[in-house]
């Protein structure tokens, strides 16, 4: 179940209301009449199930609710009541499957957004993976790619394709290419670093590296591994089941293919430096496309469950 505190202008609490009643899943309906200040209005509460969530949020933006008042969404992580219960029942649908559009627009347009602490993340994932594949360790792989943050942009740019939101695909692409670019760029002049130090050779990048070596030779399973993970990882999203995020993050070989191509680059391998560009855009764009039909499928399937669920309202 959801939890909605609205402040609505006093001239549009009726039709908020009204728009609430006729909503199926809804319960639970509170109107205190003007007791908001901030802005000055009323404030009315309910509980929605989370299938009928997105249907109802949506109509209380076409009220303007979010221009002229506010529009709170909260998850109730426990509620005893059989009013609550019997809501869930006719709400279509399960609330494991139901998609909050705006919800996932507000999450993804945040994570998606180039901020010094997505690149600081973006550039100390890549240089830990510039280790491990130095080192040809695999254990360092894994810890880059669960601690880069580069599915944000990409759940982002997946979203804006199917919400049609050409601002939050730029905000995504932007995010995207600026902090690989940085990252790359600053995990060059670390290896070169390393180098002078003593701690990386051109030696250890071209040993045979049984662990590390995939990140820059791109095959039919990368591209796989980087679809499964795409719809993983989107499904995760959508349902609120963000533990699964780990597991994709480190399904895919973005953070350490793109650590592979500076230190190569770093040293000249241009071959090195090809392959691991290839594995890294192979990748995004196998999480790209299975994201944005993740998606799509989400949406049709969605539409055609409540299609089925108002028929059935009808008929009763």
């Amino acid at each position: 179940m959801l939890h909605l505190r609205l402040i609505t202008p006093a001239d549009k609490t009726d039709a908020v209301v009204r728009l609430i009643e006729s909503t199926i899943g809804t319960t639970h309906l509170a109107v205190v009449p003007g007791a908001a200040r901030n802005p000055a209005g009323d404030v009315v509460m309910c509980d929605v199930a989370r299938e009928a969530g997105d249907e109802l949020i949506g109509g209380l933006r076409k009220l303007d609710i979010d221009k002229a008042g506010s529009i709170a969404v909260e998850n109730i992580d426990l509620s005893l009541s059989l009013r609550a219960d019997k809501a869930e029942d006719e709400a279509p649908g399960e609330g494991a499957d139901a998609v909050l559009w705006e919800h996932l627009t507000d999450v993804t347009h945040e994570e998606s957004t180039l901020t010094i602490t997505y690149v600081a993340f973006l550039v100390i994932a890549t240089m830990i993976a510039a280790c491990g594949v130095v080192l040809d360790n695999a254990i360092l792989i894994v810890g880059a790619m669960a601690v880069g943050p580069e599915f944000g942009p990409l759940a982002g740019f997946c979203t804006a394709l199917v919400q049609r939101a050409p601002r939050l695909a730029l905000r995504s692409l932007i995010a995207l290419l600026v902090g690989f670019a940085v990252a790359m760029a600053v995990t060059v002049g670390f290896s070169l670093f390393m180098d002078a130090v003593g701690l990386f050779t051109e030696k250890q990048l071209e040993a045979d590296r049984p662990n590390t070596g995939f990140v820059y030779a791109p095959d039919w399973f990368s591209f796989v591994v980087a679809v499964l993970a795409g719809a993983a990882g989107t499904l995760s999203l959508t349902s609120a089941k963000s533990g699964a995020l780990v597991g994709v993050a480190i399904s895919v070989t973005t953070v350490p293919a793109a650590a592979n191509a500076a230190v190569a680059l770093s040293y000249g391998d241009m071959g090195q430096t090809w392959g691991s560009t290839n594995q890294l855009l192979l990748n995004l764009l196998g999480i790209v496309l299975a994201g944005t039909l993740t998606l799509l499928t989400q949406k049709y399937l969605w539409a055609k469950q409540r299609e089925r669920t108002a028929r059935k309202h009808q008929l009763t």
